[in-house]
């Protein structure tokens, strides 16, 4: 697949959609939190049993693709403390760069694109990874978000049990190894499918809404770094891990683990920095490092992610 191809099949989609998002906040007051409900209580558990219940996907497959996503967030969590530290970034701004380096948009951006670029595949893929990194944004990433902070961190814990895509997961995998799930043509199917598929385009214009709320500017030239290692490092880092793990074996598979590897950075570490905020240093918050991440990684991942769908789709990367 060429250049202009990619930008074309893959990432104009999804951009055109989240554009409609964009000029909707910029010209209305739009709340974007009971579309947050609706999509992580409805649209996203009926996205996830779906897409698993019917996915080609072995069980086995899929506890390697999990188990992918756990190395490579540690491995970028260690990469970017290690990086942040040598430049002597201090809290909050330090577990900023952390977060906003580490947590893709596997997501809102992440299943969408994935979907366009490699089909039922890639949607499958792409529910797996962000089932896997969900756990962890609530245990790992709300561990870095509140560290400079003395709020109780059990809580993190109890947080992964209050998300219905867990449950989703669990109950998808039962049903397979139960082999009860209803047949694709029945009514009960065809309801899950369509609540499904409403949950991309829902997220495209969240992503857009979000993005014209984010405020930028003064901290966009703190944020390089986190970017170069989110853009840049991140998918190189997906490339070793999918080797390391066996994913290679299902090429279509470690091709969209990739590509989740290289998304610009998540919307939800800032809601966890703003949570536990607690100031900054030299007036640089940590909500404002992060969302100015948002802003910069998502914008420059028009030129990165075209050219890494390009190289995946050739086999060049893996």
């Amino acid at each position: 697949m060429s250049l202009v191809s990619a930008l074309g099949t893959a990432i104009l989609p999804v951009l055109s959609v989240a554009a409609v998002g964009f000029l909707l906040g910029k010209s209305r007051d739009v709340d974007v939190d009971p579309l947050g409900t609706v999509t992580l209580y409805v649209l996203t558990p009926a996205l996830i049993f779906h897409s698993l219940a019917t996915s080609e996907i072995s069980g086995g497959l899929a506890a390697k693709l999990i188990g992918g996503v756990v190395v490579f967030t540690l491995a970028m969590v260690g990469l970017a403390e290690g990086v942040g530290r040598l430049l002597g970034e201090t809290e909050p701004a330090l577990s900023a760069l952390v977060l906003s380096s580490s947590f893709p948009n596997a997501g809102n951006y992440g299943i969408p694109l994935s979907a366009f670029a490699f089909g039922a595949v890639g949607r499958s893929t792409a529910v797996l990874y962000i089932a896997g990194q969900s756990v962890l944004m609530y245990t790992v990433g709300v561990y870095l978000a509140s560290r400079g902070d003395e709020s109780d961190l059990r809580s993190a814990a109890i947080e992964v049990f209050r998300l219905p895509l867990v449950y989703a997961v669990v109950a998808a995998w039962l049903a397979r190894w139960l082999g009860v799930v209803p047949a694709s043509d029945t009514a009960a199917m065809e309801t899950l499918k369509l609540v499904g598929d409403a949950a991309i385009p829902v997220m495209l214009l969240m992503l857009g809404i979000q993005l014209a709320n984010t405020q930028h500017g003064a901290a966009i030239s703190r944020v390089g770094v986190s970017n170069g290692l989110k853009l840049f490092v991140a998918p190189l880092v997906g490339v070793g891990v999918a080797l390391l793990l066996g994913l290679g074996s299902n090429p279509a598979v470690a091709r969209v683990f990739v590509l989740e590897c290289g998304m610009p950075a998540a919307v939800t570490p800032l809601i966890l920095s703003i949570e536990y905020d607690s100031g900054g240093d030299s007036g640089l918050t940590g909500p404002e490092y992060v969302s100015t991440a948002i802003f910069a990684s998502t914008v420059a991942s028009v030129v990165t992610l075209t050219g890494l769908i390009a190289l995946l789709q050739s086999g060049m990367l893996i």
